[in-house]
């Protein structure tokens, strides 16, 4: 099908980027449970697809997500860079109204669940399944995304909103006052959003890579999700180096040894590898220890970067 969003001068000017570990998880969800993806991903699915096995909201979740999805599962970011507890409890407070009748939709029937019976359910099966799926591989993945923001970003100045538009997937045309999104298996058929006074959200994705998604029918900011460029290689065995340093530093500090290739605060990190700034602090100062991280404080800001010998220990793996 064909989505037509749009947009006003007012709305042009509110076009953002987010990202959502919600909307990643639910993603990922669909791929596991044999409802969409691609061969990228088959090396995660190999390692994730057995850990579902205890989760016992599945049949909750497949029905949810077989088909045609439900928008109250993608709520808008309000933030770039959303918690996966901010999203949830988006999603938890999602209106009883919206939540009947997108249920009815995608469930075929006319009376849906009640949202006060589904909801708690719904949002706590989504944790587990953030927490064992998602959240141990979040540190690359926000890298991707958020190297994938920043390129577009660079589109966005250089080319403005057509040029931005243009490059973020082939499916996707702009055209004067709306952006057309194009749809190939019913082409003719046309759904029209409007941007209106909230904009136009952009969420660069890892596992609706390669499509393009449009949410139909948004509460408030129009979305879209593209696929961000460098997913390929996210699922690529560590390098020798890695892999051998892995056992012996523990896989956190190995992954935050990598992430310091620039200066980065001590929340930074934290977001980056999806765990609190306590336990990166507490890293940190082993890490500090043996000589592989120097601090600099500027303020009330720390600043830590890998030194010259954790790079060495590293080797031409290291970014």
């Amino acid at each position: 099908m064909a989505v037509e969003i749009r947009f006003t001068a007012a709305s042009v000017a509110k076009v953002r980027f987010a990202v959502s570990p919600l909307g990643e998880t639910v993603l990922a969800l669909r791929i596991l449970l044999g409802t969409g993806g691609h061969a990228v991903h088959q090396p995660w699915v190999l390692r994730a697809r057995p850990l579902l096995a205890g989760e016992h909201e599945l049949p909750l979740l497949r029905a949810l997500i077989a088909g045609p999805m439900p928008s109250f599962l993608f709520p808008v970011p309000q933030e770039r860079l959303p918690s996966m507890a901010t999203e949830l409890g988006l999603l938890r407070a999602t209106g009883e109204d919206f939540f009947r009748r997108e249920c009815s939709a995608v469930l075929g029937r006319e009376e849906a669940p009640e949202p006060a019976a589904v909801l708690p359910r719904l949002v706590a099966a989504l944790r587990r399944c953030h927490e064992l799926l998602i959240a141990p591989h979040w540190g690359r993945m926000r890298a991707v995304l958020e190297a994938d923001i920043g390129r577009r970003a660079l589109t966005l100045v250089d080319g403005g909103v057509q040029a931005l538009f243009t490059e973020l997937h082939r499916d996707l045309a702009w055209d004067g006052d709306q952006l057309v999104v194009h749809g190939r298996r019913t082409p003719r058929a046309i759904y029209t959003v409007d941007a209106g006074q909230h904009g136009l959200v952009l969420l660069p994705s890892v596992f609706n890579w390669p499509n393009v998604g449009v949410d139909k029918s948004p509460v408030t900011a129009a979305s879209i999700r593209y696929p961000a460029v460098g997913v390929g290689l996210l699922w690529e065995a560590p390098s020798p180096t890695l892999a051998g340093l892995s056992p012996v530093l523990g896989h956190t500090r190995t992954v935050l040894l990598t992430a310091l290739a620039e200066p980065l605060t001590t929340a930074a990190l934290a977001s980056r590898l999806g765990i609190t700034p306590s336990a990166v602090s507490q890293h940190l100062g082993a890490l500090r220890g043996a000589g592989l991280v120097s601090t600099q404080r500027m303020g009330r800001t720390a600043l830590h970067l890998r030194t010259e010998r954790a790079t060495n220990l590293l080797g031409t793996s290291a970014p």
